[in-house]
């Protein structure tokens, strides 16, 4: 038996989870998924989110669970778990980057997201007057994240995205080696992704070896066109 601790990545919630949360607690696994603060049910104001309220959640969330956790980051949230991880170390059992930004030390998310001239979502990004926050245009959204999923699914996950806060996105990640770099990592690389292209995803993983890199022929979302198989990964470990 393992504890998992699931961190949804932009836009989404902990409600991305859903298909997810039960298959892992049938195998005896312990789950935890949060909501980052301004994201799914928590009402943080979206102009006070930053990446140190993020880190903070993961790290309240990791330091309740009776055991060293298996932290899961999707997408935007590598940037996140890979802050956490420099934070809380003594924490974490295992990082798995589930087709997520892998920063280096120095880097930020937008520095990463800029080299990504594959990527569809920049240029489906909305933001506001202020900048302070982004969406996705709505009729980009199932091309964006959820190429391969039902339109079941699709339409709940419109129905339930929010607007993803600028700040987390800006701030360079800072690691050493003493923290995050003794934790093992694993990447799972989605292989029909156009959020995060394979092409930037294999740059990351390269530039930051992994103990192992595992392929997944899925869009953005396999927690919900490929739960099941995404399970079987995540066990595995």
């Amino acid at each position: 038996m393992s504890t998992y601790v699931l961190i949804h990545g932009a836009w989404h919630g902990a409600w991305c989870w859903d298909k997810v949360i039960p298959l892992l607690k049938q195998a005896g696994h312990i789950v935890a998924a949060p909501d980052l603060p301004g994201s799914g049910r928590d009402k943080t104001p979206i102009r006070e989110v930053t990446l140190q309220t993020y880190v903070q959640r993961v790290c309240e969330t990791i330091n309740v669970q009776a055991e060293p956790v298996i932290l899961v980051g999707h997408s935007m949230s590598g940037g996140v778990i890979t802050q956490a991880a420099e934070e809380c170390p003594d924490r974490i059992k295992l990082l798995v980057y589930l087709c997520a930004y892998l920063p280096r030390n120095g880097e930020s998310l937008f520095d990463l997201v800029q080299q990504d001239k594959e990527s569809v979502s920049v240029r489906n990004a909305v933001f506001a007057a202020d900048r302070s926050y982004f969406t996705i245009r709505d009729e980009a959204v199932k091309e964006v994240f959820y190429a391969d999923c039902t339109d079941e699914d699709v339409a709940r996950a419109r129905s339930l995205l929010g607007p993803q806060a600028s700040a987390p996105t800006s701030v360079p990640i800072h690691t050493t080696e003493t923290n995050f770099g003794r934790l093992p990592r694993i990447y799972i690389q989605t292989l029909r992704d156009r959020t995060i292209s394979p092409s930037l995803q294999r740059q990351m993983y390269t530039a930051q070896p992994c103990q192992k890199v595992i392929t997944m022929d899925t869009s953005h979302s396999p927690f919900f066109s490929a739960p099941e198989a995404l399970v079987v990964h995540l066990t595995s470990l």
